[in-house]
């Protein structure tokens, strides 16, 4: 029986060789397709492979009545409607490693040509200038280049830089000092990077964590004649912070890939003689086209011929009996994995996840990945999923440890998650009250009933008088309404945990002063 894969997106011949190798697929090139078109001809497909121009709508996937898979050529999948492929068992896969090599070489490049004024010198003399003296550049050597954001292109950008023979300092949320050490690399954290780099480049996705987070306040930490890069994503440096900051001369110079709003045809950066850019070229070589669309090309053989995908990014299927009785707990997993990556703010290095009850008569996988993909979630964003999130987890070396016991602590059902870091080992169990929804019943070794939602701030404290009164006053101070409050405590007058439910969230000020009230010891913003 022969396959059939509409490609609706141009893709290069040699990226879809293995399609046309294949015996048993037969390969239809319409890149011209209107979102009708295609939504009236996909249901003679088995496979479909897009780059980032076709939109693949629920609308299409509810007429793909044959379509098993569809193939991303790139990273990113916003241009699929993963929760529609996922209800019509459809796979979707993509090509995280394709363009890493390419986005790394680029930095490099920006990186030497911002040391060497080499653009600057370029159009002097093109314009009939021959200005030795004003493109006087700095060597790489001996230079501490700072990386921020340390998963596969960042890794990349290491290991060439230390060729030039620079000194290397990352931060990365789940670097440890002996992963670095490991790779021949300095560690520290943000401030600390920020505070020794001559160079710094950003190698994070774009979320609401890393939005501007090479701020105003970043800035201020740098040396003066820091150099900046970004090959990442628009809008990790706050544009017009590093404006100012280029203007004040804290800044040497800047070299920009990618901006918060593309095309920058008219940006006011790009009126400054220290700043150098293109347009988005990361990932723009011959070679990387060609291996993302290798990459899916293969997957999609791979697949269509009874084989497991490399790089799936949706739910797998679970047979329905089971995906019946576990699916309630989804919310409940993710949510449980949120609130320890927020509560550690550490590295995790090993996760333990308890079932009980009911839970232990089933296959819990699908509620292992989804409680992992909660842990990971904060720092990558939605390039972690329920199917990749063990992976992402084995690459960043936290070993994930699946568990089933007949202890139930007097519920019917009980999920605990368990995460040991550097400083120790922290704990939150939740369960699913009968009418009643989703509850977190037990922090660390403290017994609590609250609702897994919204801004919360959870509060250790030592158990005395006055201490819940004068945290509700500071917040009343600043406006912040508390929606519920409960608290737990291991003795009278010992240590005792208070976590509030509040209308907004918490900023660093308001952690700050609650931090210092008297008979507190610890205050942490959740938000789930």
């Amino acid at each position: 029986m022969a396959f059939h894969v509409l490609i609706s997106d141009p893709l290069s011949e040699e990226g879809i060789q293995p399609l046309r190798d294949a015996e048993n697929i037969e390969v239809t090139v319409n890149t011209n397709l209107t979102a009708e078109s295609l939504a009236e001809k996909i249901g003679d497909y088995d496979a479909l492979l897009v780059r980032s121009q076709t939109q693949v709508t629920r609308e299409i996937i509810m007429k793909a009545k044959k379509l098993k898979i569809i193939g991303r050529a790139g990273v990113g999948v916003d241009n699929i409607d993963l929760d529609a492929a996922t209800e019509q068992g459809i796979i979707v896969v993509n090509a995280p490693d394709g363009n890493t090599n390419s986005a790394a070489e680029h930095t490099i490049a920006m990186l030497m040509s911002l040391a060497r004024n080499i653009p600057q010198a370029y159009y002097a003399l093109k314009h009939k200038q021959w200005e030795r003296k004003k493109y006087v550049g700095v060597e790489l050597k001996n230079k501490t280049l700072g990386i921020v954001g340390l998963g596969r292109i960042g890794a990349e950008v290491a290991a060439r830089a230390k060729g030039q023979r620079m000194n290397i300092m990352a931060y990365d949320p789940f670097l440890t000092e002996e992963k670095a050490e490991k790779m021949g690399i300095g560690y520290g954290t943000l401030p600390e990077v920020l505070q020794a780099a001559d160079f710094i480049t950003v190698h994070t996705p774009l979320l609401k964590e890393t939005r501007h987070l090479i701020n105003r306040d970043a800035f201020q930490k740098m040396k003066t004649g820091v150099q900046i890069i970004n090959c990442a994503r628009g809008g990790i440096i706050d544009e017009e912070a590093l404006y100012e900051a280029i203007r004040e001369g804290k800044v040497a110079g800047a070299a920009l890939d990618v901006f918060e709003e593309e095309p920058a045809r008219d940006h006011k950066l790009l009126e400054l003689p220290e700043v150098i850019a293109t347009p988005h070229l990361g990932a723009s070589t011959v070679e990387a086209q060609e291996n993302v669309a290798i990459d899916v090309s293969r997957d999609v053989v791979q697949f269509l011929n009874g084989g497991l995908a490399k790089n799936p990014v949706n739910l797998p299927s679970v047979p329905k009996e089971i995906m019946n009785k576990i699916a309630p707990y989804f919310e409940l997993s993710e949510k449980l994995g949120l609130f320890l990556t927020d509560l550690t703010q550490e590295v995790t290095e090993e996760v333990h996840i308890y079932y009980s009850g009911d839970l232990t008569e089933v296959d819990v996988a699908p509620l292992t990945r989804n409680t992992v993909k909660g842990l990971l979630k904060r720092h990558l964003g939605d390039h972690v999923n329920d199917v990749n999130a063990t992976y992402f987890a084995e690459r960043k070396g936290i070993t994930i440890n699946e568990h089933k016991t007949s202890s139930t602590k007097g519920f019917t059902n009980l999920l605990t998650v368990e995460v040991t870091t550097k400083s120790g080992t922290r704990q939150v169990s939740g369960t699913l009250l009968n009418g009643l929804g989703a509850r977190i019943v037990k922090v660390d070794n403290y017994s609590v009933d609250v609702i897994p939602q919204g801004h919360m701030v959870v509060i250790h404290h030592k158990d005395q008088p006055g201490a819940i009164g004068r945290v509700g006053s500071l917040l009343a101070e600043q406006n912040i309404n508390i929606a519920t409050m409960q608290v737990g405590r291991s003795n009278v007058g010992g240590d005792a945990i208070m976590m509030l439910t509040i209308d907004k969230h918490l900023e660093t000020e308001g952690l700050n002063q609650l931090t210092g009230l008297t008979d507190i010891y610890d205050v942490t913003a959740i938000d789930l």
